[in-house]
């Protein structure tokens, strides 16, 4: 598959507190104890059609991919995604296949600088753009894979406020693999997520000609759309894996925008 993106202009993300780099190996080995010994036929509920088993793979093969991606040094799209993956050959390996992917990663890591300038498909054109949406792949599904084994997965809230900012932050310029995205546009309108446990505030404006953050207006405590929940809980609600009316975030102002978000914005 050929990746192709308009270079961005304008954007910059948050620095974040959180060190990517390491996390993906912890976030990983918090994976993999989730899943060792678990049936690897179970059916994942925040990735419909897939098993276990398949979670476990997307999330590895997105390593080792990202990986390929930082040893290169990229500087444009790459024209293949063709990784040689390794995979293990009886299922109850996968386990130990992903945590030996995360060890991929970080010797990826050891030899490419977070400041090295690279392409990117977000809006951070740097070595770390691919650390930090690494990280937040194996955290989703990490909580993916311990919500189908019926446990409430646990996000820590500094990595949550940072994934919340990455997803929104990089959403503008997902609409390439995420079509719908490119639907997110309305006459001046506003969607403000607020966390309930801190002070954090992302207003999201939608215009005739796209969406964005608004950072000049983030503090604000209304928008014309407000959603209210601990970052943990919002982290997940605009990745898909809660509801809006589960009784988790409280929800205020114009409903049919906010369908119209979440209609739109699945990453």
């Amino acid at each position: 598959m050929t990746l192709s993106i308009s270079e961005p202009s304008g954007h910059h993300p948050v620095r974040s507190q959180v060190d990517h780099r390491a996390a993906v190996a912890a976030e990983t080995a918090r994976f993999v104890a989730a899943v060792e010994g678990a049936d690897p036929a179970t059916p994942v509920p925040g990735c419909p059609g897939w098993t276990l088993n398949d979670l476990i793979r997307h999330t590895g093969s997105v390593q080792r991919w990202f990986s390929v991606l930082l040893r290169k040094r990229i500087q444009q799209p790459p024209s293949t995604r063709d990784v040689e993956l390794h995979l293990p050959d009886r299922e109850d390996e996968y386990p130990g296949w992903l945590a030996a992917s995360a060890e991929v990663a970080a010797d990826a890591f050891s030899t490419t600088g977070p400041d090295l300038p690279m392409w990117a498909w977000g809006a951070d054109q740097h070595a770390r753009f691919w650390a930090r949406r690494m990280f937040f792949e194996t955290l989703l599904h990490r909580a993916d894979a311990e919500t189908a084994l019926g446990r409430r997965p646990v996000v820590d809230r500094p990595a949550a406020v940072d994934g919340i900012d990455e997803f929104l932050v990089n959403l503008p310029f997902a609409a390439f693999f995420a079509p719908k995205v490119a639907d997110l546009r309305a006459s001046d309108r506003t969607v403000l997520f607020a966390a309930s446990d801190g002070d954090e505030r992302w207003l999201v404006r939608l215009r005739p000609d796209g969406f964005g953050l608004d950072p000049a207006h983030a503090a604000a405590d209304d928008g014309d759309a407000v959603v209210r929940g601990a970052a943990a809980d919002l982290l997940l609600l605009v990745y898909g894996r809660v509801s809006l009316d589960g009784g988790l975030v409280s929800v205020e102002g114009d409903g049919e925008l906010l369908e119209h978000w979440f209609a739109n914005s699945a990453f």
